[in-house]
C-alpha cells in the first residue's frame, strides 16, 4: 500500500462528522506512510482530506479535469497536481497510480467513480481492494440495494463481497493490506445464469 485513491464529495455534506472523517482518514494515511490520490479540488470533503494529509507530512497527488480546474476549484498548492483533459483520463490515471480505492460520503461523482473502479475489479481489469468508509451509516441503504442485486441474481455474491466496509479508517487500511481478490470469471457466471 504505497498510495490509496479516495473518492469523496466536493461538498462538506450536512453533518460535521463527514469532514471530520475525511480529515481522520487523511491523518491515518499519512501516519501509515500511504500517499493520497484524489480528485484534486480544494473544496468540501476533498479539500479536507488533502489538507489533513499535507498537515501530517504525507504526500498528495491531485488529478483534476481541465474543465474543473478552469472553474478555480483545483488545490493549486499541491506539489503534485495533474490536470487532464477528461473525466475518463482522470479515472484511468487514478487507477494506474493507486494500490486501493476508498469512497467516503459524496454525491453522484463519488458513487460513479467508486462503481466504475469496482466494476473494473469485477472484470479482473485490476486486483486492488475497494472499500467504503461508512461514516454515520451513510452507505447503509446503498449496501442494502447491493444485497438486493445479489438476491435478484444480477450481481454474483463474490463480486458483492469485494467491497470492504468499515467505520474506522485504520481497520479499513489493515483489511486492504490483507485483501485477497476472489477468483471469479464473469463470463462463466453470466453463462451459468443464462442456463439456470
Amino acid at each position: 500500500m504505497k498510495r490509496i485513491c479516495v473518492f469523496c464529495g466536493s461538498s462538506p455534506g450536512s453533518r460535521p462528522e463527514y469532514a471530520e472523517a475525511a480529515r481522520h482518514l487523511g491523518v491515518t494515511l499519512a501516519e501509515n506512510d500511504i500517499g493520497l490520490v484524489y480528485g484534486g479540488a480544494d473544496v468540501g470533503m476533498m479539500g479536507a482530506i488533502a489538507s489533513s494529509v499535507i498537515a501530517t507530512g504525507g504526500s498528495v497527488t491531485g488529478i483534476i479535469p481541465r474543465q474543473l480546474a478552469d472553474q478555480k476549484v483545483a488545490f493549486t498548492g499541491l506539489a503534485d497536481l495533474r490536470i487532464v483533459d477528461s473525466m475518463h483520463q482522470r479515472k484511468a490515471l487514478m487507477e494506474a497510480l493507486s494500490d486501493g480505492f476508498i469512497a467516503l460520503p459524496g454525491g453522484l461523482g463519488t458513487i460513479e467513480e467508486f462503481f466504475e473502479i469496482w466494476t473494473w475489479a469485477q472484470l479482473n481489469m485490476h486486483r486492488k481492494p475497494c472499500g467504503l468508509l461508512n461514516v454515520c451509516h451513510y452507505f447503509d441503504r446503498l449496501l442494502a440495494f447491493l444485497d438486493h442485486t445479489v438476491e435478484e441474481q444480477f450481481v454474483e455474491i463474490d463480486h458483492r463481497r469485494m467491497i470492504i466496509v468499515e467505520k474506522d479508517p485504520l481497520t479499513l487500511i489493515e483489511r486492504f493490506r490483507t485483501y485477497q481478490p476472489p477468483v471469479t470469471d464473469k463470463a462463466k457466471w453470466a453463462l451459468k445464469m443464462n442456463n439456470s
